[in-house]
């Protein structure tokens, strides 16, 4: 992974362990997931965005 390129969804189900692409545009039709950006007709992921979303989904343990 270049840090500094954006990349592809393909690119970040892989990362996100194998999330099927079509939940990620699942998530995008929803206002969910990471943040995108359009580029023509291409979606295309910032890899910030994408390491800020994974650090938000953290929860804390549940008290017994």
């Amino acid at each position: 992974m270049q840090t500094d390129q954006l990349a592809t969804a393909e690119e970040v189900a892989e990362y996100l362990k194998d999330i099927p692409v079509k939940t990620l545009a699942k998530w995008r039709s929803e206002g969910l997931g990471p943040r995108y950006s359009k580029v023509g007709r291409h979606v295309r992921y910032d890899w910030a965005d994408v390491r800020a979303w994974v650090a938000s989904q953290r929860r804390g343990a549940v008290s017994a």
